[in-house]
């Protein structure tokens, strides 16, 4: 009867003790890249012309756009700073085949 009773115990114990614990890890890198705007799509996507050529980066759900000294410019200003020519910094994840910007750094104050 006990051979009967551990056997039972050992049958229902056993999958647990020989299952696969599994884990995913991911990294993210965010990186600053420097060039000029010639492509300017709002809520889309910004084209900047850098050293290696032109590189497209796609916006985030929510991008912040600073100026050099970090204050942050409000929408009117944005509409009117942000356009092709104008040297800026953004600061970008890549995920996956994209580059997908979060802050947009004016290079003037």
């Amino acid at each position: 009867m006990k051979k009967i009773v551990l056997s039972i115990a050992l049958a229902f114990v056993a999958p647990f003790a020989w299952a696969q614990v599994s884990e995913t890890t991911t990294t993210t890198t965010t990186t600053d890249a420097n060039g000029t705007i010639t492509e300017y799509t709002p809520g889309s996507a910004i084209v900047l012309r850098e050293t290696s050529g032109p590189v497209q980066y796609r916006f985030g759900k929510t991008v912040t756009y600073v100026t050099r000294s970090g204050r942050t410019l409000d929408e009117e200003a944005v509409r009117t700073r942000i356009k092709v020519g104008l040297p800026v910094r953004v600061h970008y994840v890549k995920t996956g085949p994209d580059m997908v910007v979060d802050r947009v750094i004016v290079d003037e104050d």
